[in-house]
Formats: structure tokens, sequence, C-alpha cells
């Protein structure tokens, strides 16, 4: 088993997650700084407003990274430090600008090839406030062209660009169950607005034709000059049925990919919604006009994949709520014959199964015809973790093993089932603030001793890395 010897690999992180300096250097607030501040909203109280301090400490960062052999380093922008209030006619924030010019030229030096995401979850909160940010068809989409033109120009340095992180994530948790900003839902107990049965629909939807605009952007103004290339990071789980043996149950499965990850790819790659959406949905799935379409329709050079875990899925009795986005089906750690998927985590979605990664990569393989992969996000909680102290919480051997099973089981996907898999990113590189379970999960290759002045210290995983993929990249 092996990957190619171009082959990237190294570390993810998000903006709000590591970089702190909320209040630093002309930054507007975004929908989390608000979302933060709701008390009950994150599990432990925090926010984002220090993190790890990444915004003031990138040679750091950049050392880290150097030390550990990575390749590459996926990062987004906060738009808030870009353009403060967000939209197209605002002001623009030079010193935010400058900061990730230099970093982008800093990691270049280090022979880092850097991956940008313009925006992951951090919508600038004046756009939400001025005409309801992602829910505007006509607004969002461009105020979202015009700051990927601003950050194109400024930065044409970097060759890998990623439009939204996980649009799911956005328009579901943002929008549907209220667990993640702005927190719209039909649940009154957790917000006063919200219509979970149609919102998170629309702005999905609205979320494609942004990324549309911003790549015809980008392959109209720039490609051709800077030589880059961009597509849109989705996430979704590998399904198994929970009764092989019922017809139901293999459809089920197959519908939770669709309902997770093909809600996006299929427009891109397909050019329609899903028919099992379509079917469930009726006229809250909005339709596309041929304009938006033109857009959307080929609209990914490559990609991005963020996976972590597989469920066993089980079907639904054929009249789901208004408010299901699952397809009409549940998810479950066993299946009928009492088999667990794997163990659990400090996540209560995610159980390690690197068999259903292997799955999860010739499935889009198959649908889309074999596009160029990059694995944007890979990688695991460890349950108590952060109960753990010094040295005990270096050694995190459970999430050495995940990589290398995860790792060795791309390596199959590539080299004997022929997926197109081109680079890897593990989440994460350093323990930061995961959302709404603030900083009581980790996910870091690296220690981040928050309450000592944010001091990294690699753990076991971080330390085997290059050993993992030194074992499965060909040699020139």
């Amino acid at each position: 088993m092996s990957l190619p010897s171009d082959f990237l690999w190294g570390f993810a992180t998000a903006a709000y997650q590591v970089e702190g300096a909320t209040q630093q250097d002309g930054r507007g607030a975004t929908i989390w700084d608000t979302f933060c501040a709701i008390p009950g909203k994150i599990a432990d109280g925090t926010d984002g407003s220090v993190a790890c301090d990444s915004y003031n400490r990138t040679s750091e960062d950049i050392a880290l990274l150097k030390r550990l052999g990575a390749t590459a380093y996926r990062f987004s922008l906060s738009w808030a430090r870009i353009i403060p209030l967000g939209g197209r006619n605002d002001p623009i924030n030079q010193v935010g600008i400058d900061h990730y010019v230099k970093f982008v030229d800093d990691l270049l030096e280090a022979g880092i090839v850097p991956f940008i995401t313009l925006l992951h979850w951090d919508v600038p909160d004046a756009l939400d406030k001025r005409y309801g940010g992602l829910l505007n068809r006509e607004e969002f989409p461009l105020d979202f062209e015009h700051y990927a033109r601003v950050v194109f120009k400024a930065i044409p340095k970097c060759k890998n660009w990623i439009t939204f992180n996980e649009p799911w994530c956005s328009s579901i948790l943002g929008y549907s169950t209220g667990f993640f900003a702005p927190g719209r839902t039909s649940n009154r107990a957790k917000s006063p607005v919200g219509d979970s049965s149609r919102e998170p629909w629309i702005v999905g939807h609205n979320l494609l034709v942004a990324h549309g605009r911003a790549v015809k952007v980008y392959r109209d103004e720039f490609k051709a000059t800077n030589k880059g290339q961009i597509g849109i990071t989705l996430n979704g789980d590998y399904t198994y049925p929970w009764d092989p043996e019922d017809p139901r149950d293999v459809e089920a499965a197959n519908r939770k990919i669709e309902f997770a990850i093909s809600w996006f790819a299929d427009p891109i790659y397909l050019g329609k919604y899903p028919d099992s959406m379509r079917k469930q949905l009726g006229d809250r799935l909005p339709e596309f006009t041929p304009e938006e379409l033109a857009l959307v329709h080929g609209s990914n050079d490559f990609y991005g994949m963020n996976h972590y875990t597989a469920d066993y899925v089980k079907h639904g009795n054929g009249n789901p709520p208004p408010e299901d986005y699952l397809g009409d089906l549940s998810t479950h750690p066993y299946n009928k014959h009492g088999e667990c998927i794997g163990p659990e985590t400090q996540s209560f979605w995610l159980r390690p199964n690197p068999e259903g990664f292997r799955g999860l990569l010739n499935w889009l393989s198959k649908r889309y015809n074999y596009p160029a992969i990059y694995v944007t996000e890979n990688g695991t909680s460890i349950k108590g973790e952060n109960d753990l102290k010094e040295p005990e919480i270096l050694n995190d051997v459970f999430r050495y093993e995940y990589f290398r099973d995860y790792i060795n089981a791309m390596a199959k996907a590539s080299s004997e089932d022929g997926v197109n898999v081109k680079g890897y990113m593990a989440w994460s590189l350093m323990d930061n603030f995961e959302w709404a379970e603030g900083y009581e999960t980790r996910f870091g290759v690296t220690y981040v001793n928050y309450a000592d002045g944010q001091q990294r210290k690699e753990k076991y995983s971080a330390k085997k890395m290059k050993e993992l993929f030194d074992a499965v990249i060909k040699k020139d």
C-alpha cells in the first residue's frame, strides 16, 4: 500500500479555534463571539477570545509544523479581521490582510504549502444583524464574492483555496439544532427565533451559490496568473446498514450520506440535488435558478474531505417530522448482531472505524468520477483526556493508533482501489477551542496548557506522524 510521491501531509486548524486576539488590530465581531456570550451555549462557559493565541504566535506555530515534518498546513482566515463589518461596501482592514500575507510568506519560506479556508463558520456578526447573514440569498453570496476577491488579490502566493468548511454544520447545527452559532432553531427552549424545517435548506443553498461565485472570481480573474486550485470542504461519516439483510436499511445507509455530503456535492458534480432529498423535503429544498446552477455545477477543482467516524444506520418509518435532517433514519454504535462500530471517545459522535474511511473514499470516488481528493480534516478526541495531567496527557497512544490505522486505510484506497487522494491534514495541530464543547475536548497532536501561557508540547502522536507518512509515501 502506498501514496503518490508528491503527496502532501500536515495539519489543520481554524481561525476562531486558535487565533484568539478577537479585539486586536481592528478585527470585527463574528457570530461566534456573539454566540459564546450567551449563557449556557458553550459547555464550559468559555469563548475563543484567547484560544491558543496563534494570532500572536505564528512563528511558534510554523516552527512546530517544521519540527513535525509537515509539508502542508490548512488554516482559515478570519473574514472579520479583513473586512470587520463583512460587506462589499464596508472598509477593508489592511492590518488584517498584512497579517495573513506575512503568515503565508513565512510558511512558504519554511517549505510548508498553505491551504487557506476562506470561511470556517465565523461569519462577520454585522452581516447577520444587517440582513440575516447566511439566510439572505441575494446579499450574502455577493458579500462573500467580494471578500474572496480581496483575499485572492492580496495573497497570490497561496495556490490552494477552500471556500467553505463543512456547510452541513453551518446549516444544520446553526439553523436546525441551534447547537452552533447563530443558534437558530424551532426549539423555543433554545432560541426565540428559527424554523428548523426550512432555514437549514435555505442556508445550504446560499452557501453553494456563494461558493460558486467565489470560484468564478478565482477562475476568471486569478487562476491563469496564480496557477492555483479551489474547492469546498464537505464533512460526512461512512455508513453501514444496521441490518445488512434489510434492503430498507441498505437504502437508508446510502441516504444518510446523500443527506450529509451529496446535498452539496451533487449540485457541484452532477448539477442537481439528490432525488432522496427532493422526495422528502419537497419545496422546502430551494430550486436553483439557471444562473445559480451555472455558477455551482462544475465549481470544484478538487474535493475537500473532512471525515472522522462511521455509523450503523436503521431506516425510519416513512413519516419523518418536518425538522428531520438525517433522511428518515437513525444512527447507532451497534448493529443488529451487537457488533460495535468502534471504541468510545470524548466526542459523543465519534468512534474510530478506519475501514469506513476507505469505504467513503471509494463511495465518493465512484459517485463523482474519481476527483482529486484532499483529506482536509481527520482525527480523534480521547475519552477523559482533558482530565489528565502532564506527562500522561502527552502519551496519546490512542490518537497515534487512530492516525496509523486511518492513514493505512487511505494508502490502500490509493494503491489498491484507484482513489485519487493527494493530501491529508490531521485535525488538529494543537488542542483548541472546540466550539460548543469549549476547551473540555481536545483534538490536538500538540498539548496546549491554556492555564500556563498557552504553552505547546508535542504529544506522542505528533512525534510519530512523519514516520507514519514516510512508511507509505512512494520515494521518487
